[in-house]
């Protein structure tokens, strides 16, 4: 498995955390986030990620900053990108089984690391339910 994560300033031990835990499970991560607290400007972050998600360089994408809107905004101009804006793990659930989500954005002013950690874990081990949510997911891309 193989999965890219970019963050801004906000995002910084939050990234580090995670990818500590990613690469302790024998996971690949491609890192695309400053590894500095210094501010920068998230877009620069998030397109290296969206573009490997939407290119099936990877095969998940995380993304963090301070409220996660940014992040998740500038994801989802991308077409076969589906980012969803995650606070507990239920709604990490949710965006999987539901709407096929493949970039969690995880805001980190919002979460404590422990929570984003178990957030991240959630959301690989969920499923796409597929069904309706399938019909649904089908009408997201404008083209």
């Amino acid at each position: 498995m193989k999965i890219a994560i970019g963050n801004d300033h906000a995002g910084t031990d939050y990234k580090f955390a995670i990818v500590k835990y990613l690469e302790d499970q024998g996971i690949t991560v491609e890192n695309h986030g400053t590894d500095s607290f210094d501010s920068v400007d998230y877009p620069d972050f998030v397109h290296p990620v969206a573009k490997a998600v939407e290119e099936n360089n990877v095969d998940w994408g995380i993304l963090i900053c301070g409220s996660a809107n940014g992040v998740a905004m500038t994801a989802n101009k991308y077409q076969k990108v589906r980012a969803g804006l995650c606070w507990t793990k239920e709604i990490v659930e949710l965006i999987r089984q539901h709407n096929n989500a493949n970039i969690i954005c995880i805001p980190a002013r919002f979460t404590a690391i422990p929570q984003a950690v178990e957030m991240v874990k959630t959301f690989l081990a969920t499923e796409f339910e597929g069904g309706r949510h399938q019909r649904r997911v089908d009408k997201i891309a404008c083209s």
